[in-house]
């Protein structure tokens, strides 16, 4: 197992994972329970991605590729342009 990213969020690492996983990557969530333990414990760090070794490579294109994405022009609410509303 390797770790291949460290998601600023819960939110971000559970929806990075659906990700990978719709990609046929099997990857874990560590250090999700740690986050109770804000007050006690350091901020950054205690999320990450880990996945197969055989399998880091690609998913770090994957989530590269996720990292440099914009919204398509269009798919933005008129009310909020330049924001897309997922």
């Amino acid at each position: 197992m390797q770790r291949i990213y460290e998601p600023a969020s819960l939110m971000e690492g559970e929806m990075l994972k659906g990700m990978l996983a719709s990609e046929g990557i099997e990857a874990h969530l560590v250090g999700q329970n740690l986050l109770g333990g804000t007050g006690e414990l350091p901020i950054f760090g205690l999320l990450g991605l880990s996945v197969d070794n055989d399998q880091a490579e690609y998913a770090r294109e994957l989530i590269t590729a996720y990292n440099a994405a914009l919204p398509l022009p269009g798919d933005e609410p008129e009310s909020f342009p330049g924001t897309l509303v997922c």
